[in-house]
């Protein structure tokens, strides 16, 4: 099953408009400053005739553990405005990229300590150019002179980074 990435402003009807917005408020469990809507991982919500939601989630990555948690998070948040049937399918396709995460998304990872992704992923073009790394900038001190630590930080969609200028490490959540 695949699912097409719907904007909540083209939602088809109030009650889909509605269920989105419910949807929209569950945060990660692993990064609480960022909703799944702001994470892109929100990919669709169906309402039937009957009130029954069912809500289509993408994981940051095929193994991601938040997954049963947000999964449980969405179903309470539903189950809280009264809706009591909620079906949460897991899609694999098309893959979450980082470049789903909003501006807001990203602008709220900063502020929490972690660098957002910069620039674009190579989701769309599996050929092609060789990806140069791109200087990360410290969420502290806004410092390009940082230094990756460790590919792999706190999650695996993050690596930790140290700023060679204040000297704090942070996470920085890699481009996918």
């Amino acid at each position: 099953m695949t699912a097409v990435y719907i904007e909540p402003i083209t939602r088809r009807s109030a009650a889909e408009q509605k269920a989105w917005d419910i949807a929209a408020t569950v945060c990660d469990p692993e990064i609480p400053v960022l909703t799944i809507a702001d994470l892109g991982i929100l990919r669709d919500i169906h309402v039937a005739e009957d009130q029954s939601v069912r809500v289509t989630i993408t994981p940051t990555y095929s193994g991601c553990p938040a997954m049963d948690a947000i999964r449980d998070d969405l179903k309470a948040a539903f189950a809280k405005e009264g809706y009591a049937s909620v079906d949460v399918d897991l899609v694999l396709a098309p893959a979450w990229t980082t470049d789903w995460m909003t501006e807001s998304g990203k602008a709220k990872l900063n502020e929490y300590g972690i660098a957002p992704p910069t620039g674009k992923s190579d989701a769309a073009r599996h050929a092609g150019p060789i990806r140069l790394k791109m200087a990360v900038k410290c969420p502290q001190c806004s410092s390009l002179n940082t230094k990756e630590l460790t590919r792999f930080g706190s999650t695996s969609c993050k690596a930790l980074y140290v700023c060679q200028d204040c000297k704090e490490p942070f996470d920085y959540f890699k481009v996918l």
